[in-house]
């Protein structure tokens, strides 16, 4: 058989393997949390917006959900403030919160201009539009953080209401509490909060690592599986630190509230998306509910 000949058929290999996936994810909700160098590398971002868009396509009901946090402090040093954070978490002062919804704006529009430039239909909305992300002001160990916002409830009528005309929402992580105040909310936590109120069977993060790791000095070991009660326990014996102690505590707040999968990808890697949701082995870590198992398509 020649090498041609040969591709073709690979490529059929391929499409047989994602099939299962396809069938068992119809017309199921897919909360994507879009950050990270995904964001700022042009190329990347072209492949994520494509992935969503062919999960669109599929017959899957994708939502992204996207930061801005290096460009919000890209433009925060451009008009010669400072950025500042405690304990991980941005101070949002009222200059701060101005700058970061005007950049948030500018992100979601932008995002909305690729997904249509492939053919699908999308409408960019922030949480503060109907309501759709109310809030509660945040601390970070009892410190005052400014407008920082935490997610008291989701209006999940909007979502549904764009699913079923076919759109493609795309959510800016920005909301207001009861007396219509603006706040900046954490993109992973606004993308926890919008997968429980939608019930969705997958939330993916895209992040700047490859996944979780049992020492993360040691490449080897990521963890491509990972059930909550062995999640706690890495978390409860020190293995996580940083930025992924709360991106696993929504995980699992996100499963144990009826999210079917929480995935932690590396947004670096060309189709991230596409490779753990549609093949046998994905390439990230997988967060299950306790006793499931995870690469089946059954």
């Amino acid at each position: 058989m020649d090498q041609n000949m040969q591709k073709y058929l690979d490529k059929a290999e391929v499409l047989i393997e994602a099939l299962p996936y396809i069938q068992r994810f119809n017309r199921k909700v897919i909360v994507v949390k879009y950050g990270g160098s995904a964001m700022v590398d042009e190329e990347l971002k072209k492949q994520v917006i494509e992935d969503v868009t062919l999960l669109k396509l599929v017959g899957f009901k994708p939502i992204i959900v996207h930061g801005g946090g290096k460009e919000i402090s890209r433009w925060v040093s451009k008009v010669g403030m400072e950025p500042k954070f405690i304990n991980g978490l941005r101070v949002t002062d009222e200059a701060t919160m101005e700058l970061a919804e005007m950049v948030l704006g500018k992100v979601n529009k932008e995002l909305v201009q690729l997904v249509q430039g492939l053919g699908v239909r999308a409408i960019g909305v922030s949480g503060k539009d109907g309501g759709l992300l109310k809030v509660t002001k945040k601390y970070s160990g009892g410190e005052d953080i400014g407008f920082v916002g935490e997610v008291q409830e989701v209006n999940a009528e909007i979502l549904w209401d764009l699913l079923e005309k076919d759109f493609l929402p795309i959510v800016c992580p920005v909301g207001m509490d009861e007396k219509f105040s603006t706040y900046n909310i954490n993109a992973d936590d606004a993308a926890c909060a919008i997968a429980r109120a939608m019930n969705a069977e997958k939330l993916a993060f895209l992040t700047d690592i490859e996944g979780v790791y049992k020492d993360p000095k040691d490449p080897n070991t990521l963890i491509s599986e990972l059930q909550i009660f062995e999640a706690k326990k890495l978390m409860e014996d020190g293995f996580i630190g940083g930025g992924m102690l709360p991106k696993l505590n929504n995980c699992i707040d996100a499963i144990e509230n009826g999210v079917s999968r929480v995935h932690i990808l590396d947004g670096r890697i060309a189709h991230c998306l596409l490779l753990e949701i549609f093949t046998n082995k994905g390439i990230g870590t997988a967060i299950l509910r306790d006793g499931e198992e995870m690469y089946s398509a059954g």
